[in-house]
């Protein structure tokens, strides 16, 4: 049953598993979905409209997405509890950032260490090595890992909201600073030791032996795989749900204001979204071990289109719980999936140089979904209709990503590149 090879796999690597889990549940300081039940209080507090305040986002993030390319393939080279050491610090630093800045300057630099250390960094270090060290249970592994972003949608909303209201919002990143650098990291390090050799004498043996049987796709590097026609046109729907959730979640409470909806009701929902997340997530797990990402893929984006059509004529509150359902059901399988499928194509030789690239430009796009929205409803566009958009985007996405995934390695423009063995 596959309840019960979740939990029989998950007891034998619970120590990893733990650390996934735990990698991504500290990502969360660096989310938009965190990071956005601060927008009113920053943009007051700095005298920001929609435009301004999702322009400083949009430079912080476009600033990470350069540099991540860099940062990310450094897990290729050295020892991973190196790499958490430094991307935990750096996201300690960058709360801590953050809580202090005072000048607009500071401001961008701590959102551009937030989105390089959480959204980026940290999340593409659990992604990475799940995909990496499981090989054939990449799955499953990659869906339990992605439960601590989940639990961190359920719990971080309402607390911070809770700690906003009575501590203000420089307090509540600076207690997470400390959370980070005194409970997570130690806690994280202790998880990593002594399990992580197992899983890197497992992991080369499943590479070793994929190499035997798919040479071409193992040994793909990060410049074959820019010379594939296939890689862009997967683009659109790998970035779909970074710039269409961003913006959304940057502009929760402008949609909540709209409505007639409390901040506290939408905020306080939004476990919905993570518990829809993590069930999607846990079902796509084995379907992808046992079917491939290429074959699952095509339709993740259908849930998230069918939540934007809902939420127009969206009048009552309650519709907010099927809104944010549908949302889930999206974002749970895209982050399983996407980290599965880049291995799956391109093989885990250079799995953190090409995820690093990837995760790079859905940085990117996340950065661009705030201030479009931003700029549309400064324009006096409603959210209803900028999701209607969105939705026709979606559609659009998935038929490219459908070919794509039809079309052979050696699709490609330009030269052809030679695979090594």
């Amino acid at each position: 049953m596959p309840g019960v090879n979740y939990l029989t796999f998950a007891f034998r690597h619970r120590r990893f598993l733990a650390f996934g889990f735990l990698l991504t549940f500290a990502s969360s300081a660096g989310q938009t979905f965190f990071i956005g039940l601060f927008g009113p209080e920053i943009r007051h507090g700095f005298g920001l409209d929609h435009t301004g305040w999702g322009s400083l986002y949009l430079i912080g993030t476009l600033t990470s997405a350069l540099v991540l390319p860099w940062t990310g393939q450094l897990i290729d080279r050295l020892a991973l509890h190196w790499y958490v050491a430094f991307a935990l610090v750096g996201l300690a630093l960058a709360c801590l950032a953050l809580s202090l800045a005072q000048s607009l300057i500071v401001l961008t630099f701590a959102i551009f260490l937030l989105r390089q250390t959480g959204q980026g960094v940290t999340s593409h270090a659990a992604a990475t090595s799940m995909a990496r060290h499981f090989g054939p249970d990449r799955g499953k592994a990659l869906a339990i890992a992605s439960m601590g972003m989940a639990a961190g949608e359920a719990v971080l909303p309402i607390l911070a909201i809770m700690a906003i209201a009575a501590y203000g919002w420089r307090m509540t990143y600076g207690v997470a600073s400390v959370a980070i650098l005194v409970i997570l990291l130690p806690l994280v390090l202790l998880l990593l030791q002594g399990d992580v050799d197992h899983l890197r004498d497992r992991g080369s043996k499943t590479q070793t032996n994929a190499r035997h049987e798919r040479p071409r796709e193992q040994n793909t590097t990060r410049r074959q795989m820019l010379s594939e026609l296939r890689f862009y046109m997967i683009l659109p729907a790998f970035v779909a749900p970074s710039i269409i959730m961003t913006a959304l979640f940057f502009h929760h409470l402008t949609l909540a204001e709209s409505k007639g909806w409390s901040a506290a009701w939408i905020t306080s929902q939004y476990w919905v979204f993570a518990l829809s997340s993590v069930v999607s997530s846990l079902a796509t797990g084995p379907l992808i071990d046992r079917l491939s990402a290429k074959s699952i893929m095509p339709i993740v984006l259908v849930p998230m289109m069918l939540g934007l059509v809902l939420l127009s004529p969206a009048e009552a509150p309650i519709w907010v719980v099927p809104y944010l359902a549908l949302l889930g059901l999206t974002a749970g399988p895209a982050f399983t999936g996407f980290s599965a499928l880049w291995a799956e194509l391109y093989g885990t030789g250079h799995l953190g140089a090409i995820r690093s690239l990837a995760s790079a430009i859905g940085v990117f796009a996340s950065a661009l979904g705030p201030v479009m929205a931003g700029i549309l409803l400064d324009a006096g566009i409603s959210m209803e209709t900028i999701g209607l958009g969105f939705a026709g985007y979606c559609i659009v996405a998935m038929l490219m990503l459908l070919q794509a995934l039809r079309m052979q390695s050696g699709s490609r423009f330009g030269y052809h590149t030679k695979h090594s063995s």
